[in-house]
């Protein structure tokens, strides 16, 4: 799979010190020019939906669980490879100086019944749900946000926008769904 970029935080000067590893799988649901993604409100941001995978956990697995909690889709069916982002940040576990996070991306089709949404804790105190919005709105809302550094800014805000912007160009602009 391509290596689309790989980033690290602004508070991550070497690759010192104890790292948690975490792979993360993450999926591209696109109609026309409308995308499933989640907005979270604490975060203020739009994000793919998606996330961690077990260190014994199958990708593909992965994808279709979390795939199933954050959208309630029962029927996931995964068109092709897009890319991975690969990232170094600071881990708020005082445990670990540094997550390693790999974020692997891939251009999916759901079922559009989204009600059994079944969020983490976690995730419905942050205000997460999933929503179709214009993928030209998302980039330029998450745009914003980065430009103002909103306090509440969280950090995968970066990396989710650049995927986003390749995925507008490629797949959207590019005429293909």
């Amino acid at each position: 799979m391509r290596l689309i970029r790989q980033l690290f935080h602004k508070d991550v000067n070497d690759l010192q010190g104890k790292t948690f590893e975490q792979r993360s799988a993450r999926g591209i649901i696109l109609d026309g020019s409308k995308i499933l993604l989640i907005y979270t409100k604490r975060y203020n941001d739009y994000s793919f939906p998606g996330g961690g995978v077990a260190e014994d956990e199958d990708l593909f697995i992965g994808l279709h669980r979390e795939l199933a909690e954050e959208t309630g889709a029962s029927r996931t069916k995964v068109l092709q490879e897009f890319g991975y982002i690969d990232e170094y940040r600071p881990h708020h576990k005082p445990e670990y100086d540094l997550i390693h996070m790999e974020s692997y991306f891939y251009v999916c089709e759901i079922d559009h019944d989204f009600a059994n949404v079944r969020l983490e804790d976690y995730e419905v105190a942050n205000g997460s749900y999933p929503v179709w919005v214009d993928i030209r709105e998302a980039i330029e809302h998450n745009r914003k946000v980065m430009a103002n550094q909103e306090p509440s800014m969280g950090f995968s805000i970066e990396r989710e926008t650049i995927v986003l912007e390749l995925v507008e160009a490629e797949l959207i602009g590019a005429g293909t769904k």
